[in-house]
């Protein structure tokens, strides 16, 4: 008996030895504000297999996040965006190789506990109530956040929606909030300081707000609609000065890549495997993502590192 009390404390101690000798890793993560929760989670599961390795998020609009690489230098191992196309129109090819699709979202109006005629908004008279004098309501600037462009872009399908041709001029044109990413005015809705925030449903379900949702011809939500989804379009600003991108409607796609200057890929592939894996796939369906499966790749299809193509299709 005590020869085994002896080997099973010398099997504790070489235990406890072997993981204080084991390297700490590091990844650094540009994400979307709206992926903060969902990627929260992710890492706290990642870490139950992987305890070595120090995750470090770092939450932007999707196209600031993008301009950190492209143009800051900054480094990540993995950039996730709110929109797909981020990827491909400000990395591609100079800063990244490839772009996965992996979830999808949709827009809804969230709403403040106090919000003004609350009560009696419904999916059909939102554009009249958002238009009366003493309601505030807000989004995300279009230039630096998905979000923000998506509003707009919603704001004209409604009026084409709901037969008001002049909606998108009115809404625009009353005085309403703008930061630089959706997240950012959650704080001002709770406080009391807007009754009306544009932004995406999953964020409004995992803060526990109300919300409306928005009929699927506006929502951006479904292929169903892709078509009519064109139809709207705004101007943002493109990679150099002074020049422009037209977004125009399509369905809300998110998108993922690990940059060419990364400072840890081994450990970047092993992360991205594990958010397209079943079990990541759940994480994100919990938190009002889901999940493209398999995924959509695009770009240089040839450099995707082979731990991940078994998880996505061209």
């Amino acid at each position: 008996m005590f020869k085994k009390k002896q080997l099973i404390v010398v099997l504790s101690i070489f235990a406890f030895l072997l993981g204080c000798t084991q390297k700490e890793e590091k990844l650094m993560i540009f994400h979307a504000g709206s992926l903060a929760i969902p990627l929260q989670k992710m890492s706290e599961a990642f870490n139950k297999k992987y305890p070595q390795v120090k995750i470090f998020r770092e939450a932007a609009g999707s196209r600031t996040c993008a301009r950190k690489i492209s143009e800051l230098n900054k480094k990540a191992d993995i950039m996730f965006s709110a929109d797909y196309t981020v990827i491909d129109q400000l990395l591609i090819p100079e800063f990244a190789d490839w772009n996965i699709r992996f979830v999808t979202n949709e827009m809804a109006i969230m709403f403040a506990h106090d919000a003004k005629y609350a009560q009696e908004m419904t999916a059909e008279n939102w554009p009249e109530i958002l238009l009366r004098e003493d309601v505030a309501y807000g989004h995300s600037d279009p230039n630096c956040d998905p979000c923000g462009y998506r509003s707009q872009l919603v704001w004209q399908l409604a009026g084409k929606h709901y037969q008001q041709p002049e909606l998108y001029h009115k809404l625009v044109e009353k005085e309403h909030l703008v930061r630089p990413k959706e997240t950012d005015l959650i704080a001002l809705l709770e406080s009391g300081s807007l009754d009306y925030l544009f932004i995406y449903r999953s964020v409004a379900e995992q803060h526990g707000a109300q919300y409306l949702i928005l009929p699927d011809e506006v929502n951006l939500k479904t292929s169903d609609y892709e078509d009519f989804y064109k139809q709207a379009s705004v101007e943002i600003s493109g990679k150099s000065p002074g020049e422009y991108i037209t977004k125009k409607g399509a369905p809300m796609v998110y998108g993922l890549t690990i940059p060419t200057n990364a400072s840890n890929k081994k450990w970047a592939e092993k992360f991205v495997s594990f958010v397209l894996s079943e079990e990541g796939n759940k994480i994100m369906e919990a938190n009002g993502q889901p999940a493209i499966v398999p995924a959509k790749i695009s770009g240089d299809i040839k450099s995707l590192p082979a731990s991940i193509k078994k998880y996505v299709t061209e």
